[in-house]
């Protein structure tokens, strides 16, 4: 297709609907240009963005972009183009991670509610109620998964508390890091004209319990939210992983968990990201239960029924297309 086809105000819309993805922190690590020669989005790793200790292997900032990857195949094809999408297609220019190419007409529609689901889409990490969720929806997030090339696991309640056990050492390891605590509460602020970092606001309780370990950002707090409370005793969790454990595989859990976390906030439910014990090699290895090595954790997602919780703030089209 002739970019000339393109009008400006639909590539802002792709590109707001790419920013509108999760990313570790909300350090927001993408940088978007469109190449007019072939009508070819590119998404390139924003390293100024990546997290030194926290994240040191670049591992969470690929999950990330391929959050935002998922995002823009979605908003592609609700405009009407194929999404020919090429993951790390450029060897020799590293921070470019993927390519999505505007192609033809599109020929498979998104699921119904997906694309407006990008934007209702944000983490709670508040409590959520004791209410179960459908069988039916999480057979739905597991192929949702699937269908990305990825696994979504279920853990049964002995499983489960293990993880639980396993997340909340990391969060004990990260509050004891000095220079991990430091690195987290760099991106705790007030919205400010970076629209980067999360609110304090938006951090959320502690579980009174200690059960749901959910990561204090180096123990940054606003006082009124420093108040424990109590949280649901089963909560739901699910394991993302991937087969193999490379930089195209942590893209393709990027989408993966994209996928699956607008199929749940399509269908009412709320969701927080684990990610601590992904930040300890010997941790992580914990979270699959496979000793073999053949299945590699990417994200611990916890699901339920609960308050929607305050946005974190999302930088501008402008701000990010190049």
């Amino acid at each position: 297709m002739s970019t000339t086809l393109l009008a400006v105000a639909t590539l802002e819309k792709i590109v707001s609907a790419a920013v509108a993805a999760p990313s570790i922190h909300n350090t927001q690590p993408w940088r978007f240009r469109l190449d007019p020669e072939t009508a070819t989005l590119q998404i390139r790793a924003a390293a100024d963005r990546g997290l030194r200790h926290i994240d040191p292997s670049g591992r969470a900032l690929h999950l990330s972009v391929g959050c935002a990857l998922f995002n823009v195949r979605l908003a592609v094809a609700h405009f009407g183009w194929e999404p020919v999408t090429r993951l790390l297609p450029r060897p020799d220019e590293p921070d470019l991670l993927a390519a999505v190419r505007l192609g033809g007409p599109v020929r498979f529609s998104p699921a119904a509610g997906l694309y407006d689901a990008v934007w209702r889409r944000h983490s709670s990490r508040f409590p959520f109620s004791e209410r179960p969720l459908p069988v039916s929806l999480l057979h739905e997030l597991a192929e949702a998964v699937h269908a990305e090339g990825a696994l979504l696991g279920y853990p049964d309640p002995e499983e489960t508390d293990r993880l639980l056990r396993v997340t909340l050492e990391a969060e004990r390891r990260n509050t004891a890091d000095r220079e991990r605590g430091a690195e987290s509460r760099r991106w705790i602020r007030e919205p400010d004209g970076t629209a980067l970092g999360v609110p304090p606001s938006a951090v959320g309780p502690q579980d009174y319990r200690d059960r749901v370990p959910m990561r204090d950002f180096g123990a940054h707090r606003h006082p009124a939210e420093l108040a424990a409370r109590t949280f649901e005793q089963r909560p739901t969790i699910a394991v993302l992983s991937t087969a193999h454990d490379r930089r195209a595989d942590w893209l393709r859990a990027g989408q993966a968990l994209q996928h699956a976390l607008l199929v749940a906030t399509a269908a009412g439910v709320r969701a927080s990201l684990l990610h601590q014990a992904l930040e300890w090699p010997e941790l992580r290895e914990q979270l699959t239960g496979s000793p073999d090595g053949r299945v590699f954790a990417q994200m611990v997602v916890r699901l339920g029924y609960g308050p929607e919780g305050p946005a974190s703030p999302r930088r501008t089209a402008a701000q990010t297309l190049e």
